[in-house]
């Protein structure tokens, strides 16, 4: 049998996962790295964090063993150290929505649910996505910002930032089946709102269109192809 200490040591060890997850801009930088490589500049600008804010951050994580860093130039650029980490991280946002009530007042409040966006639109599975993709029958709109589609997205997508789709929906074919994505989902619901914005959009231009049922997160969990154009 081991001794205590050692049992002790053992589980110091497992703790230091949690502790890197013990932080929510952590989690939120996490969060960025689920939808591809991203450099240091590139996730402390997204998450709102001054540069060495965030490397602290990033560094916590790595040492965890969480991500993992290349260095291009002199620039470095983190990634999630492999599926593993993708499955933690939705299986711990999945086990505080089912056991902290707090979790889905925050996330209507932060989503606008019950106001302007509610959970409506109608929603495609990845497989009915894939079989129409395969046919050539839909047009995929990924409307992330295009660092994000640069790091990874589903093959054959077209990027129009969100922000920018009024602007550049005539890039659309006219009679398209438009199905728009984002950066994830949760279950039926949603944490990333861009998707059901794109809707409206589309709608307010006359315009019909999907909403991918899940996101990039989900997606690269499936372990379905992804394209990249290099990290931001």
């Amino acid at each position: 049998m081991g001794d205590r200490a050692g049992k002790s040591a053992l589980f110091e060890e497992f703790a230091r996962v949690g502790k890197a997850l013990g932080s929510g801009k952590r989690l939120e930088l996490l969060d960025l790295l689920s939808q591809g490589e991203r450099s240091v500049e590139a996730l402390a600008a997204a998450a709102g964090l001054g540069l060495s804010t965030a490397s602290a951050h990033l560094q916590s994580l790595r040492q965890a063993g969480l991500v993992t860093t290349r260095r291009e130039g002199t620039r470095i650029h983190y990634d999630v150290a492999g599926p593993d980490v993708l499955r933690l991280y939705s299986m711990l946002r999945s086990v505080a929505r089912d056991r902290v009530a707090d979790v889905e007042l925050k996330r209507a409040a932060y989503l606008g649910l019950g106001g302007p966006h509610g959970e409506r639109g109608e929603e495609l599975t990845r497989e009915e996505l894939l079989a129409r993709a395969q046919a050539g029958a839909v047009t995929v709109l990924d409307v992330r910002p295009g660092e994000e589609y640069r790091a990874a997205h589903i093959p054959g997508a077209v990027s129009i930032p969100l922000d920018e789709l009024a602007a550049r929906i005539s890039e659309l074919p006219e009679r398209a089946d438009v199905v728009a994505y984002c950066r994830g989902a949760y279950c039926r619901g949603a944490y990333c709102v861009l998707a059901y914005d794109a809707l409206d959009v589309l709608r307010a231009h006359g315009r019909a269109g999907r909403r991918l049922q899940d996101g990039m997160l989900e997606w690269r969990l499936a372990g379905l192809p992804v394209e990249s154009e290099g990290a931001a």
